[in-house]
């Protein structure tokens, strides 16, 4: 596994950076409450378990954190055969509400908190799940240089089509490229680009299920 000691170093978040984050996290989380509620509510109502999913993922400098999702799929689903076992088209684990969450990238809202906690940024590279990084790192020795930079909810891979499962090399391979691009070229005025491209449609996507 790649560890923290082999990421590269990387300065702390741009207090400009941090700022765009607090300044649209904390009235999204205001303005998107009552719909919260209410998806809080859909998922109790279709399957017993909790509101929340909690998820080891990697953060900045390989440090692991606990993201926030809404809880997508039923509550004593157990991994088919990955590992790390990805959502699949048509994957029976997943409720009712759970398909509408996820196709609508809704499930993801809850990471806003993460946001708040500084764990993530509005846009950086997409956290993968601990056992998904550390099959891919085998294959793409410097995946976890994605590492470099904060974590997103959205991102410069996302806005470009690399979405949803990683079924084939080619698709982390891919990401890990944009990620890679997104990091060299970093800038206030990127991040804003990508938040109204994700805002204006990049919330749904074909790979979203």
């Amino acid at each position: 596994m790649t560890t923290d000691a082999s990421l590269p170093a990387s300065a702390a978040m741009p207090l400009s950076k941090r700022l765009l984050d607090l300044c649209l996290a904390l009235p999204a989380l205001l303005v998107l409450s009552p719909l919260l509620a209410i998806i809080a509510g859909g998922i109790k109502r279709d399957a017993p378990g909790p509101v929340f999913f909690k998820q080891k993922r990697y953060g900045l400098g390989g440090k692991v954190f606990d993201v926030y999702k809404f809880r997508s799929m039923a509550f004593e689903a157990k991994p088919a055969t990955a590992p790390y076992a990805q959502a699949t088209q048509h994957d029976p684990r997943v409720t009712r509400i759970g398909a509408f969450i996820r196709r609508t990238s809704i499930d993801e809202l809850p990471q806003l908190i993460n946001v708040v906690k500084g764990e993530m940024s509005l846009v950086g590279p997409r956290p993968h799940p601990l056992a998904l990084d550390d099959d891919f790192s085998q294959r793409i020795p410097t995946l976890m240089q994605r590492y470099a930079a904060t974590p997103g909810i959205t991102g410069w891979a996302q806005i470009n089509g690399f979405r949803g499962e990683t079924r084939a090399l080619a698709d982390m391979q891919g990401r890990f490229d944009f990620d890679m691009a997104y990091i060299k070229q970093r800038n206030l005025w990127l991040d804003i680009k990508i938040i109204v491209k994700t805002a204006l449609g990049g919330w749904t996507d074909a790979n979203a299920y």
